[in-house]
């Protein structure tokens, strides 16, 4: 059987491989402003890490449904204005309920609303929290500043840093904080041993900068801490809706998109790129890859890329450093208890020890009326927990028996914090990091990037990653990562350095 070749002619000006957040990203930044962009993709579905499933009649959200970026001056925002103005919002309150053993503390949207309820809880030292949460405010409105406008980070150029130079006043609050952790921070403030702000800040770490207070670097555990501030709401109809809308707004500007399309092989010929796949040759004069490093350098096709692929495949191991993801997807009879919209819960078993392997949950629910995801008096419930892949390496051959014992656990913290839901459940499917390296690729199943523990190293590639010549990588292992808005951002980023290199303009993400 012969296959028809994906395009003929003239080449693409990008290739970007990968409907990721970061991908996708990328690939709209590019043609909305006029690149030829082909975005090939190996599921069916957009949105890899962070998508929108079916099994069984039911749509589960692969991963977290809370998202933020959302407000209509953030990236998400901006997006959906253009390309998908039917997409629903849901700007719930409060955004997460936070549950342990004789905690149970609302993360309202106003972020003073949360601030009260902490000095209201038993022996709070008040006067700290409120001179800790002031100085979070100021780091974060600088960092956040940054990350608002990609064009603010590297690479610079001379406009760039007189720019900067009128913010060295801001960035003054900012120096001394570099290397160290969080916890520094708490005891600067007096408040490291105040159980239910360290139990906030410990389980708001590890879903953002993917470790505890005491390992994080302490400015970017400090922007991190603004997520719930920033835009932050429930996709009707989950994450994925949001991800098929920036898809759909590639196709609506003449991007070529291919679902089901999986990039095989990727060689040099002379100025052009050109990608291997089921379906033909793809030719493009640049390529843009929501790939870790270790998946695109097995895509190399020649000796010379194998090559210059193989430095950059050895840094960053995910199996040394990085978590993967134990998972529970169930649907559930929602408890009398439960309003019309979705909820959002992270449920903690045990304080004292550390937050994963089944002892700390992130419980995200369906709303009522997301009947695309199911049926009327059901709900979908994904339910997730960190698994350290050094661990499960070191199962060896009884992995599948070690996931058991994660995901028995984390029924367990279900049933010890959220009792009404797990009386619920009807039926429950379970995934695991091979579950994410089978159908998302993720090398050993490593998701969420890479831990920002304390260390200058942090702010040592800030800029576009070009892994090859014209061959950039975009995703969670790329600054600033993380999160669907961070990897998103980054693609935004690397746009404005592809159409640097191809010597094209590209228009203002603000």
């Amino acid at each position: 059987m012969t296959l028809e070749p994906l395009v003929s002619g003239e080449p693409f000006d990008v290739l970007v491989i990968g409907a990721g957040f970061g991908g996708l990203g990328a690939a709209l930044t590019l043609a909305e402003s006029g690149a030829r962009v082909c975005l090939c993709e190996t599921l069916r579905y957009p949105g890899g890490c962070a998508s929108t499933f079916q099994r069984g009649g039911f749509r589960f959200d692969a991963g977290a449904t809370l998202l933020s970026g959302l407000e209509p001056a953030q990236p998400f925002g901006r997006w959906l204005s253009r390309h998908a103005k039917h997409t629903s919002i849901d700007w719930i309150d409060p955004l997460v309920e936070l549950r342990a053993p004789g905690l149970v503390l609302p993360v309202a949207r106003n972020r003073a609303a949360l601030i009260a309820e902490l000095c209201s809880l038993p022996g709070a030292p008040v006067s700290g929290i409120r001179s800790f949460f002031e100085q979070q405010q100021r780091v974060a409105s600088v960092l956040w500043g940054l990350f608002d406008d990609p064009t603010l980070l590297p690479p610079f150029d001379l406009s760039m840093l007189a720019r900067h130079a009128a913010r060295l006043l801001d960035y003054a609050a900012i120096a001394p904080l570099l290397g160290r952790t969080l916890i520094d921070v708490l005891a600067s403030h007096g408040v490291a041993d105040f159980g239910p702000l360290r139990l906030y800040v410990d389980a708001l770490c590890q879903i953002t900068v993917q470790c505890s207070a005491a390992q994080a670097e302490a400015s970017f555990a400090l922007a991190a801490m603004d997520y719930y501030y920033r835009g932050t709401g429930h996709v009707r109809g989950g994450v994925g809706v949001l991800a098929e809308a920036l898809l759909d707004g590639c196709a609506q500007l003449g991007a070529d998109v291919r679902l089901s399309t999986r990039v095989t092989g990727l060689a040099r010929r002379g100025a052009e790129w050109r990608a291997t796949t089921r379906r033909g040759e793809v030719r493009a004069r640049a390529v843009v890859a929501n790939l870790l490093p270790q998946v695109l350098a097995t895509l190399a096709a020649d000796t010379a890329t194998q090559g210059e692929l193989a430095r950059l495949s050895e840094r960053g191991d995910p199996l040394m450093d990085a978590w993967g993801a134990a998972m529970l997807y169930a649907v559930a009879r929602p408890p009398a208890s439960v309003g019309p919209r979705g909820q959002h819960l992270q449920l903690i078993g045990d304080p004292a020890l550390p937050l994963a392997e089944g002892n700390h949950v992130f419980v995200s629910a369906s709303g009522e009326d997301e009947t695309d995801r199911a049926p009327p008096g059901l709900r979908t419930l994904t339910m997730s927990t960190h698994v350290p892949l050094p661990r499960l390496r070191e199962a060896g051959s009884d992995a599948g028996g070690y996931i058991a014992s994660v995901q028995a656990r984390m029924r367990e913290t279900l049933a010890a914090h959220a009792p009404e839901w797990s009386r619920g459940l009807d039926r429950v499917l379970t995934a695991s990091p091979r579950t994410f390296a089978r159908f998302v690729g993720r090398t050993a199943g490593a998701v969420g990037g890479l831990p920002r523990r304390a260390g200058l190293r942090n702010y040592a590639s800030m800029g576009p990653v070009e892994a090859l010549e014209r061959v950039w990588l975009v995703g969670d292992s790329v600054f600033p990562g993380q999160s669907a808005l961070a990897t998103a951002v980054g693609g935004m980023r690397t746009a404005a350095a592809v159409a640097r290199a191809l010597g094209t303009s590209i228009v203002s993400p603000r």
